[in-house]
């Protein structure tokens, strides 16, 4: 009879225990569907402002130390601090960064309206380079060659270009857009730096709660990766670019604006701008008179040699992320979202970079332990 009886309450408990057991996975399944259709909305409305909205925080995040400075300078007036650093940044934009974009969007139209025409070639070689002893003449025919074999190229190649090149056009004009990219993201940044500590540790908060209890550690790593990254190679990178751009269109250098651009990409990748400064000096004392060729090679080698003294200045620590790290993130950036992505990919990548070195130390060390 006991035995009856026990045999009957277990199925009694099991069959209480089963629609309970249900009702809390359908609870759970229906709370998660709600949550992550809040979710996809949230991140459907914040999409088109994702990019400007990471670049915002980069900025903030680099800048803010020059802010905080600023803000105890001026007795602790964050709001002014913020405003005069924001307006100091869209003067950049606006500014020598908005001449640079126009001049090489003009050069990349003439280029692709010569191809269109059929009437691109070599300039004149100057009198300089023909007339130096022994392998003068020699020059001015490989010269002549290389003038009309371009030509016979581009005649027969050039309209197979044409479509192409009108991709490539809109491409371009695509470069005007980024400028108010800029714009928008340096304003949005603005608003930033006040709130910047709340919202610090409202991320840290954040990640304990995803990847408790070193949450906190890798936002302090991810700030001071985007602090390394943005000062110490941005940063440098667009200062040297800015001065070889406004010394090339001072001196009114023939494609200075495509100049200017490789000479950025090449800063960004820590190769330096070496490689376009050099031969632009020497065309300077082949084609000018001694004393603009002369100012011209005293303005430019000091920009050459610029991130030297910035680099040690600016960045707090050595760079520990490869070269690798930073062309990939250069290119993939590029062909992700253009001139934004330049700028933008190099730093999300060394971020991610950082991350994932750090996790695997830290998972190492635990296993030690």
């Amino acid at each position: 009879m006991s035995e009856n009886t026990s045999t009957g309450s277990s199925k009694d408990t099991v069959e209480n225990a089963g629609p309970t057991l249900d009702a809390r996975v359908i609870d759970i399944a229906i709370r998660l569907g709600v949550l992550g259709l809040f979710a996809f909305l949230a991140l459907q409305l914040v999409a088109p402002f994702f990019v400007f909205l990471l670049w915002a925080v980069i900025l903030t995040v680099a800048l803010y130390p020059a802010y905080n400075w600023l803000a105890n300078k001026l007795g602790g007036r964050k709001t002014i601090s913020a405003l005069i650093i924001t307006l100091i940044g869209l003067a950049i934009v606006i500014g020598p960064v908005a001449v640079l974009v126009v001049s090489l969007v003009e050069t990349l139209q003439g280029w692709f309206h010569s191809i269109s025409d059929g009437v691109i070639k070599l300039p004149p070689l100057p009198e300089k380079l023909a007339s130096l002893p022994v392998v003068g003449a020699k020059i001015a025919e490989l010269w002549q060659l290389a003038s009309r074999s371009l030509e016979l190229f581009f005649t027969k190649v050039g309209p197979m270009l044409v479509p192409a090149g009108g991709h490539i056009l809109s491409a371009l004009a695509s470069l005007s857009g980024s400028v108010l990219f800029f714009i928008v993201s340096i304003i949005l940044s603005g608003f930033l730096f006040v709130p910047g500590p709340k919202l610090a540790s409202g991320a840290k908060r954040f990640a304990d709660r995803i990847i408790a209890p070193r949450g906190a550690e890798f936002v302090d790593l991810s700030g001071a990766t985007i602090r390394n990254v943005s000062r110490g190679v941005i940063g440098v990178a667009v200062i040297q670019g800015l001065l070889t751009g406004i010394v090339l269109i001072a001196f009114a250098v023939p494609l200075a604006g495509v100049l200017t651009f490789l000479a950025l990409i090449l800063c960004i990748i820590q190769i330096g701008p070496a490689l376009i400064i050099l031969p632009t000096i020497i065309w300077a004392w082949s084609s000018w008179e001694f004393l603009p060729a002369l100012l011209f090679t005293v303005l430019m080698l000091p920009v050459m040699l610029v991130d030297n003294v910035l680099k040690p200045i600016l960045m707090s620590r050595g760079l520990d992320v490869p070269m690798l790290v930073i062309l990939i993130g250069v290119l993939g950036g590029t062909i992700a979202y253009g001139l934004i992505g330049l700028f933008l990919g190099p730093v999300v990548l060394a971020v991610f970079y950082e991350l994932v070195i750090a996790w695997v130390k830290v998972g190492e060390k635990e296993q030690e332990d």
